[in-house]
């Protein structure tokens, strides 16, 4: 098998992880409100619960970055951070009581860490003009599962029946369900997963092809009927000369690799200008983003009367449009530079938050329009959010080290996280008091894009022609 198709094939599988994830947000999330209210729990819980998830997901993001970069595998890792999804769901099938469930969505969250050994491969992995593109396909990914979920709750919410000490209803089913499914997936990475080699911006095919010999010396039986593409054969001096500065020049680059950090400073890499405005853009987008979902079911609930079907519906439209979004955007990442799909998103996202802030805290109209002003607001939340999403992961990965990729990645995964976990607390907490909560998002986007104005000329990777004349006089 080469390395082509080995490659295509782990961002395959990359994709079933991401729709996995999407899966069990989606089959999780309309229940969970019911689920802790018979489990007794107070309100606040709501927070608590989809809080924990990023809690552990933020602290073990950067050391998984930091193992990935260091050993330059990530199939380990992955398998390694699916046992904790395969142990955090079973527990939250099992649900005695408010507290195990709690801890049921921390241990989850374990294997919510490993995206940032994902991002920092496929940084690797890329090419620097068709990473954006990959990037919005992955999440789109993670978005067909928040649009399959709603299917699979179709039948889960039927589930009414004991499997030994444990009962299967509508509210305890996600947690086994996903337990199933994420330990078929542990049978995929093993068999689909390839941690193939890094392809760099200069000459990374090569190395692929260096690498690639390399394996086929160690396994010398597979394909040996065919006729071998890499053979010595007899080279002039100044072939010899080239060939001998070629592979010193790989050898240094491998001694590097070993340790990635070496001259590695945090201070210097994140609190640069143009990286503290990506963080700041991650941790709003995602504390926004967050805080209207925790809104939502409690809202439909209150003026629509919407129940676990009613909400697995709305989900499932809303991952349709996000799905074309990002399509959208990877279409429109080839025709304009990153910084401009970032703008667009902020924008909108500014005009839906105004939007919620002027229709939905003060509902009036009669049914017909409060249900019109809902879906107007939600659609124009879920439209800003493909643009910030992917341009922001997109540009992360260009302005920061390519060599600690998996690092840096935990760290914006990080910052996110503890969007995720403050955004469901500012929200269940205010659920009464949407002009204080909604007035507090608009002003942390405005804030976000005036960021953004100001530093817009510094939101912008290093060309092609800018690496090549640094890795000419480096060299």
């Amino acid at each position: 098998m080469d390395n082509h198709l080995k490659r295509n094939l782990t961002f395959l599988t990359i994709g079933l992880i991401f729709m996995l994830s999407g899966i069990e947000y989606a089959v999780i999330l309309p229940t969970i409100w019911r689920y802790l209210q018979i489990l007794e729990a107070p309100p606040y819980f709501l927070g608590l619960g989809l809080s924990a998830f990023s809690l552990t997901g933020l602290l073990t993001g950067p050391l998984f970055g930091f193992w990935s970069d260091r050993s330059k595998s990530t199939k380990s890792i992955i398998l390694f951070s699916n046992l904790f999804e395969i142990a955090g769901n079973f527990m939250y099938f099992i649900g005695y009581s408010k507290w195990l469930l709690l801890c049921s969505r921390l241990v989850a969250g374990v294997g919510a860490g490993a995206g940032s050994s994902i991002f920092g491969f496929l940084t690797r992995s890329t090419r620097p003009e068709e990473r954006a593109g990959i990037f919005a396909a992955i999440m789109a990914c993670r978005q067909a599962g928040l649009l399959v979920g709603p299917a699979f709750n179709l039948f889960l919410r039927l589930c009414d029946f004991k499997l030994g000490p444990f009962v299967v209803n509508k509210y305890t089913s996600p947690g086994i369900f996903m337990c199933l499914l994420w330990v078929l997936l542990q049978f995929v990475v093993l068999a689909m997963y390839w941690d193939v080699p890094p392809i760099s911006s200069e000459g990374g095919a090569v190395m692929v092809e260096m690498k690639q010999e390399e394996n086929e010396e160690e396994v010398p039986l597979m394909g040996s009927d065919e006729e071998p593409v890499h053979t010595y054969r007899a080279v002039n001096s100044d072939q010899l000369e080239t060939s001998t500065s070629s592979e010193m020049q790989a050898v240094h680059g491998a001694s590097a690799v070993s340790n990635p950090f070496k001259n590695f400073s945090a201070s210097r890499e994140f609190l640069r200008e143009e990286v503290v405005v990506l963080l700041t853009a991650q941790f709003i987008t995602l504390f926004n983003q967050t805080a209207l979902e925790t809104m939502v079911t409690p809202l439909t609930q209150r003026y629509f009367s919407f129940g676990e079907l009613a909400n697995s519906l709305m989900y499932s439209l809303c991952g349709v449009e996000v799905i074309l979004g990002f399509f959208f955007v990877r279409w429109l990442s080839r025709k304009v530079e990153d910084r401009v799909v970032l703008a667009v998103g902020l924008v909108i996202c500014c005009a839906a938050c105004i939007w919620c802030l002027i229709f939905l805290c003060n509902p009036r109209g009669g049914y017909g329009w409060e249900l019109s002003a809902f879906i107007i607001g939600v659609f124009l939340q879920l439209l800003g959010l493909p643009f910030v999403a992917v341009s922001q992961v997109s540009l992360f990965s260009k302005v920061t080290a390519e060599k600690t990729q998996g690092f840096s990645q935990g760290v914006r995964r990080s910052v996110g996280g503890l969007a995720t976990i403050l955004g469901p607390l500012w929200a269940g907490g205010l659920t009464n008091n949407l002009y204080i909560m909604l007035g507090m998002m608009l002003a942390l986007l405005i804030m976000i894009t005036v960021m953004t104005v100001l530093s817009y000329n510094r939101l912008t990777e290093p060309t092609p022609v800018q690496c090549a004349q640094s890795s000419d006089s480096g060299g």
